[in-house]
């Protein structure tokens, strides 16, 4: 019975939207700008889909993003109704909170931005200006327990001119700084007594006068401190004067008691977050009422093997089957889009007891899709390393947000001396500087912070999209494995930052070599070195007393695309080969430089480009005595044709070098586009000898396929130490020296580049 109801309500439905469209298509009067809406909604579908992360939207979409009108429903029970532009919400809208809070009113780019409603889950409502998701402009907010203010806000608190009414009958009126009373104004008490002067913090502080209601008063300097209140009282000219033996400091101990202004109610995550949880499109649900013409249905993938259906149907999350779409997969913009829309419903009304009807639509739906996991395991409440990554965010939180000078980029030589660290402490109670927490009690160093305050200007990294990325309500997500190394590995959850635990020899090789770095970085802006953003240390108090250093550094292969392919490559043949069997290898699979099975092709300006920039990059290395890094590789696998079928085995070639160079000359591909990162390229399939084990490189075999390509130069902080002295002298007598990783930084460099400018070449 259920389910013949929901069916006979998605018709109706249906049938709602067909008649709306029919009216509005038999309306002889239309302006340009309708005409304009109507060309724009001639693009857009009615679609149901469900990400990988269990995310639900339904509604309007185009061109790979929703747009129009639609309703989303996050895992985490968050839910917004209302207008879209291009992945943004954009107009008038709807969004509500688990915890029971709403918000009703206008939106810009994925902000509260504009006049709205919002309630809070313990009954407190603001009506008013928002800019950016913070009350700013003039509003009026009701609390829940009969006071309210009414006035200018400014950056989230009270601030400017303003009235707030105690629910006892007490008034206060005039200026507010950072949500309390501050410069002049007055307090009127219930019982008539007036107090009108300056303030600072909320209490009287400067001149100001005390007048009773008989028509006498006090008139002098007010402080919280009684040495600095010095004063006159006045009596009345009616009567006897009553108030002769009264203090100043009654006000503060008795008459400001029942003046306490309300804390407003912490909103836990802001729409704009929300709107980045997006991972990538999983099952792309049969198309309701296609305003456009309806799309190819998915071809029948069942007969391909296991590893290759799973490439098959991440490529389909991220491609999202439209051609020329250069966000494919994303719903991030560049910018504003401009699009500013005022259209009609054609959605059922949203309310808040919709979630639970979304939910059961969503358990239906994921039968019929198949779960992709992210790389890595999520670090939630009751993982070994759960306290140690809720002292990372805090101490990140804190260095991120301490106020800094305006950095140049021109430093001088002290900030990168080795001893310019800060320390903090983050006792549990919390401090003057830092919030009380569940956590244990910890110390947190930050090395060089105004180097790495300045690396992450100059890598045009948004402070505060930093500390949401890896501070936010997402957990971390720690790599199943630890490296060679035996250094542990996180993601954040939209994969923009990895965090990688590091022995204190790294440590002084970073610190060491950190003034070149600088200026290496600085001066090629296309450098294929590891991104830096910081350097800490958590050091755990108590019966543990550990310390734990980290590195957080850009992670190459955060990308709307999904990673096919991966290969970390060296130039050396001994040990460089994966151990997995060919059954179990998948896209988060690391492969070597004896698995390396192509030749990447590159556009003639890239490929030169690319030559230039690791002699660069190499060069600098050598100079730091830094060995045994590699290039890292990802392959995302086009199909420019739409049929779906990656198979390598026996698959044709699909992009000429024509098509390419079309494809790079597009210059809405420009913007997300550079060396290492989003390149358009051709890969050429090669075959290895069966009775050669060793041969670095295979036939090519004229196979060529169109990928997308991401690659850096990564572990590039391990120095020729005695350590790595002795482990080629003792490999040298079994093995060919020339085969090992363990060598002279430069013979390695060298050996480096003649592997890589091998494995790239130029595109013909």
């Amino acid at each position: 019975m259920q389910k013949e109801h929901r069916s006979k309500l998605l018709w109706e439905l249906t049938v709602r939207r067909s008649e709306g469209a029919k009216k509005n298509s038999d309306s002889p009067a239309m302006s340009l700008s309708n005409m304009e809406e109507e060309e724009e909604e001639a693009g857009c579908e009615e679609v149901e889909r469900l990400f990988s992360n269990g995310d639900f939207y339904t509604g309007q979409w185009m061109d790979n993003f929703p747009h129009g009108t639609g309703k989303y429903l996050w895992t985490d029970g968050c839910m917004y109704e209302g207008d879209w532009c291009r992945g943004k919400t954009m107009g008038t809208g709807k969004f509500s909170w688990p915890s029971g809070a709403t918000y009703d009113g206008d939106f810009k780019t994925g902000f509260m931005d504009g006049y709205g409603t919002y309630i809070g889950s313990n009954g407190d409502t603001y009506k008013g200006f928002w800019v950016k998701n913070l009350k700013h402009g003039k509003g009026r907010k009701n609390y829940v327990n009969g006071d309210y203010y009414e006035g200018e806000w400014r950056c989230g608190v009270q601030d400017g001119q303003g009235k707030y009414i105690w629910r006892n009958g007490n008034e206060y009126e005039g200026q507010w700084k950072n949500g309390a009373m501050s410069a002049k104004g007055s307090l009127l008490w219930a019982n008539g007594n007036r107090y009108i002067g300056m303030w600072e913090d909320g209490l009287p502080k400067g001149e100001g006068r005390f007048l009773w209601v008989d028509g006498s008063f006090y008139m002098g300097n007010w402080s919280a401190d009684p040495n600095e209140q010095t004063g006159t009282y006045y009596p009345s000219s009616i009567g006897p004067p009553k108030n002769r033996d009264w203090s100043p400091e009654v006000v503060f101990a008795v008459d400001l008691k029942d003046c306490k202004i309300c804390n407003a109610e912490a909103i836990t995550i802001f729409p704009s977050q929300k709107t980045l949880n997006w991972t990538g499109v999983e099952v792309d649900f049969s198309h309701r009422l296609c305003v456009s013409q309806p799309g190819k249905a998915a071809a029948d993938s069942s007969t391909r093997p296991k590893w290759r259906r799973s490439i098959d149907f991440a490529r389909k999350s991220s491609r999202g089957g439209e051609k020329g779409s250069d966000r494919a997969g994303g719903w991030e913009t560049d910018g504003e889009s401009g699009c500013d829309r005022d259209s009609d419903d054609c959605l059922a009304p949203l309310r808040y007891s919709d979630v639970d009807a979304m939910r059961i639509r969503i358990q239906q739906l994921k039968g019929q899709m198949k779960e992709m996991k992210k790389q890595g395991d999520t670090i939630s409440k009751g993982h070994k390393n759960y306290e140690l990554m809720l002292n990372l965010q805090l101490g990140i939180r804190h260095s991120v947000a301490r106020p800094g000078p305006t950095t140049s980029l021109d430093l001088k030589a002290s900030a990168f001396d080795p001893k310019e660290k800060v320390w903090t402490r983050f006792p549990p109670e919390g401090s003057k500087h830092t919030p009380p927490h569940q956590s244990c009690d910890f110390r947190w160093k930050d090395y060089c912070p105004l180097v790495f305050r300045t690396l992450r200007k100059l890598f045009n990294i948004d402070p505060g999209d930093y500390m949401i990325s890896i501070c936010g309500n997402d957990a971390l997500r720690e790599l199943s494995s630890p490296g060679k190394s035996g250094s542990f590995f996180y993601l954040t959850n939209d994969d923009r930052y990895m965090i990688k635990t590091m022995k204190k020899s790294e440590v002084k090789v970073l610190l060491r070599m950190l003034p070149a770095y600088y200026n290496h970085v600085r001066s090629f802006e296309n450098t294929l070195v590891t991104k830096f953003f910081g350097l800490h240390c958590v050091k755990l108090t108590g019966a543990t007393q550990r310390k734990v250093r980290f590195v957080i550094m850009g992670n190459l292969f955060c990308s709307e695309y999904v990673i096919h392919r991966r290969y970390d490559l060296k130039g050396s043949s001994h040990g460089r080969t994966t151990d997995k069997p060919e059954a179990e290898i998948d896209e988060n699979t690391t492969l070597k430089d004896l698995d390396l099975n192509f030749i990447f092709r590159l556009q003639k300006a890239w490929f030169q480009e690319f030559q230039r920039q690791v002699e660069r990059d190499c060069e600098f290395l050598e100079q730091e005595r830094i060995m045994d890094y590699s290039l890292l590789v990802g392959l995302h696998f086009r199909d420019t044709e739409g049929d779906g079928d990656p198979d390598l085995s026996d698959a044709e070639p699909r992009l000429s070098k024509a098509d390419m160079d079309h494809l790079l000359c597009d210059p809405t591909r420009w913007a997300s586009m550079r060396l290492g990162i989003n390149m358009p390229a051709r890969v050429e399939q090669t075959v290895r000898r069966v009775d050669c084990e060793t041969q670095l490189f295979g036939e090519p075999t004229g196979e060529f396929y169109d990928v997308v390509l991401f690659f850096g130069i990564i572990d590039i902080l391990q120095d020729y130490d005695i350590s790595k002295k002795l482990e080629h002298a003792y490999k040298s007598f079994q093995y060919d020296a020339t085969s090992i990783s363990a060598v002279d930084p430069k013979l390695y460099a060298k050996r480096f580049r003649d592997f890589i400018f091998k494995a790239f070449s130029e595109d013909y």
